[in-house]
Order: structure tokens, then sequence, then C-alpha cells
């Protein structure tokens, strides 16, 4: 059974920092490939980075340079270090598989990250 866990987010002002980590289970971690997602209320979820088995790291534009994904295969989690966060980072994030560049199987309960101005 795949279980996704996703946690860190909170309550940050802006300019502030969050890491939030998604610990995944029932899956061959260390062979796929891992993306964050978001979705902000009345919004579309959206990919904001993805990172391949081997490491290799996608972003959107809008997260370019203040987001860094990550990944440890012996703890089975992939994270996201979000730096100089905006009030429109403010979303609930969720982890997820990629396979062919296209999320795949199920999600997390997602976490709650809320940027003040």
């Amino acid at each position: 059974q795949v279980q996704l866990v996703e946690s860190g987010g909170g309550l940050v002002q802006a300019g502030g920092s969050l890491r939030l980590s998604c610990a995944a289970s029932g899956i061959k971690f260390s062979v796929n490939s891992m993306g964050w997602y978001r979705q902000a209320p009345g919004k579309q979820r959206e990919l904001v980075a993805r990172i391949s088995s081997i490491g290799t790291t996608v972003y959107a534009d809008s997260v370019k340079g203040r987001f860094t994904i990550s990944r440890d295969n012996a703890k089975n989690t992939v994270y996201l270090q979000m730096n100089s966060l905006k009030p429109e980072d403010t979303a609930v994030y969720y982890c997820r598989q990629i396979r062919n560049g296209e999320g795949f199987g199920s999600w997390g309960q997602g976490t709650q990250v809320t940027v003040s101005s």
C-alpha cells in the first residue's frame, strides 16, 4: 500500500523559510522520480518541483532560485526547501510520484503553507 506523508508546513512571514518533508512507503522510492505540487484556494494544483531518481531537478518558473528539492533514498524521503517565501506561495503542498513526466499514483494528505505579508 502506497503512503505519502507530508509535513513541515506552517505560518511564516514573507521572506521566511520552511522545509517540507514527504515520507514515502510502499513504493520503490529510489527508482522513482518525485514531485512537489501545490494548490492554492480557487486554483488548480500545479507542479512546483520534481527530482529524478538520479537527482536531476526541474522547477516551475515561479519558484526557481527560491525553492530546492532534494531526496534521501536511505530515508525514502523527498524534501522541499523554500526560501524567500511570498504570500503567493500560500497553498497546500503535496508530493507524488512522477512517471513519464506526469504525476502518478496516490496523493498524501498535504501540508498547509501560509505566508503572511
